[in-house]
């Protein structure tokens, strides 16, 4: 039995579901996301809310149980709050801007790297080694943050580059004389 799974999701009010089959649309304040599940789960709407159960006891099923219920969560979660990351820049020189409808970020190459951003992203610079990037799809909002991580990775052994806030990086010491 999947521990994850067998908890209800909560529809909170002014968001509207709609099930037409494996087909799933919420609606809330901040957009509009569809999900299509996979056959082996289904799902109900009851008094409690989204209710998802496996078809059969199969161990695929089983699998997908959890995870079912764990993208519908997600999807309800970002119609009503949305998702945010926030990435930190260290190093001499490095630093970040927005120009129009791209991402401008200095990380120490002989040429700026501009990132376009995507549609259904929005993405902010507080300060000039702050991003943050916040969206009503989580899987979209960590897929940029990965990427944007993925230009200048943080390095051991001075902490220079892009990294997520509150990662932790561990350190190297320095080679001895």
């Amino acid at each position: 039995m999947s521990r994850i799974g067998k908890y209800p999701v909560e529809v909170p009010k002014g968001v509207t579901v709609t099930l037409n089959g494996q087909d799933l649309a919420v609606k809330g304040p901040k957009g509009e996301l569809k999900l299509t599940l996979v056959d082996d789960v289904t799902v109900e709407q009851g008094e409690s809310g989204l209710k998802v159960a496996p078809r059969e006891d199969t161990q695929r099923a089983r699998a997908m149980w959890g995870l079912s219920r764990t993208l519908v969560k997600n999807i309800v979660t970002g119609v009503t709050d949305g998702f945010t990351k926030t990435l930190e820049i260290n190093g001499v020189g490095y630093r970040a801007a927005i120009q129009g409808k791209n991402l401008q970020l200095n990380l120490g190459f002989s040429h700026d790297v501009l990132y376009p951003i995507p549609e259904g992203i929005d993405i902010k610079c507080t300060k000039p080694t702050e991003i943050v990037i916040t969206g009503i799809d989580k899987q979209k909002v960590g897929q940029v943050a990965a990427e944007i991580r993925g230009y200048r990775g943080p390095e051991p052994y001075k902490g220079k580059g892009v990294k997520y806030a509150g990662e932790y990086i561990f350190r190297k010491e320095g080679k001895k004389k």
